[in-house]
């Protein structure tokens, strides 16, 4: 049974015959999508990496807004959650490393480090996540502070003023509330998005583990990322401190 009121930004709930044939060309995301090739192409910076990340980072956007990905969301909270994960985890890397624009203030990373996780609990909130996902302005509100607000935070860890000893502690600290988000979601004994009580059943799932399994994925697959970038600084820096104490043999 699909739930016919409940009008989505994605569109209503898909069945998995149709699936595939729900394709979605918001010319908001569109716009979106230009703007970062626009600010790419006009940043100066035209390295070898930047191109990469920023063709990286619109691909993703383009999988995640425009193809059916964006229906799937609206059966499957689980679909939801792999969504934001891969925006502020893969995406919002890529484009702190695309555009890393740097002037103005900067806010400190401890900050930045509050204001993503915020964001993250606030919109995976019930009353807050079905209010973002009924209508188009509410939707974009929730996609635009989540990808920004990881954006800043990402381009803060990647700046070559940090050190490295805030920088792995501010990635350790996101994983781990990450991961306390996700293990509410797998530990809840009911479903607690209404969004979803009616949308699962057509792909084989009960709403709960469905929930459920959108817990793991903010529990495990969505940790790798600041996993692998908090080793990746770990190394650099004892390498570096190998190369300003190196050994001594006699």
């Amino acid at each position: 049974m699909i739930a016919e009121s409940f009008d989505s930004y994605c569109g209503p709930p898909p069945v998995p015959d149709s699936i595939w044939l729900q394709w979605n060309f918001d010319p908001f995301a569109i716009a979106l999508m230009v703007l970062i090739a626009i600010g790419w192409f006009t940043q100066g910076r035209r390295d070898s990496a930047g191109r990469a990340a920023v063709f990286g980072a619109l691909v993703l956007i383009g999988v995640a807004f425009l193809s059916p990905i964006c229906a799937l969301t609206v059966a499957l909270f689980s679909v939801r959650v792999a969504h934001h994960v891969i925006l502020i985890s893969v995406t919002a890397p890529l484009l702190a490393i695309a555009l890393p624009w740097r002037r103005g203030p900067r806010l400190p990373l401890a900050l930045l480090t509050v204001f993503s996780a915020i964001t993250l609990w606030i919109w995976h909130a019930p009353l807050a996540y079905e209010w973002a996902i009924g209508g188009a302005l509410p939707y974009w509100l929730m996609q635009l502070t989540l990808l920004g607000t990881s954006w800043l935070f990402w381009r803060e860890i990647f700046s070559p003023e940090r050190s490295f000893g805030p920088s792995i502690l501010a990635l350790l600290s996101f994983v781990a509330q990450m991961g306390l988000l996700g293990a509410i979601l797998v530990f809840a004994r009911r479903p607690i998005y209404p969004p979803h009580f009616l949308t699962t059943e057509p792909f084989g799932i009960s709403t709960l583990s469905d929930q459920q399994l959108a817990g793991l994925v903010m529990w495990v697959p969505a940790m790798f990322p600041y996993i692998a970038v908090a080793l990746w600084l770990l190394m650099r820096f004892l390498s570096r401190d190998d190369t300003k104490h190196p050994e001594t043999t006699v």
